[in-house]
């Protein structure tokens, strides 16, 4: 079982749900309205006057096989508008409960 964090312009939201779906990932927990900024280039998601874009996170828990898959819908989608910026990062999980 994998753990898939998702960093992404709120302008994503649905896109970002819809390719979870098209992946067969069912659960999820969105973070909603996060900040950050990313580490090579992009504008920074501040919610401020300067800086006016915002961002949101999800993390999903996925079987192996499902993490191939997810991660080409959300690199097509971030390949169509780069200036948005979207980022996912995979890690193991080693127990549930």
């Amino acid at each position: 079982m994998k753990s898939i964090f998702i960093a992404y312009d709120q302008a994503h939201h649905e896109a970002v749900v819809e390719a979870l779906s098209k992946a067969g990932c069912r659960g999820f927990t969105s973070f909603g309205t996060v900040q950050g900024r990313g580490s090579t280039d992009g504008e920074p998601h501040f919610g401020s006057h300067a800086w006016p874009s915002l961002a949101s996170a999800m993390i999903t828990f996925v079987d192996d096989i499902k993490v191939d898959p997810l991660l080409a819908r959300l690199r097509a989608l971030d390949q169509a508008k780069p200036k948005l910026g979207l980022r996912a990062f995979v890690w193991d999980v080693e127990k549930t409960i």
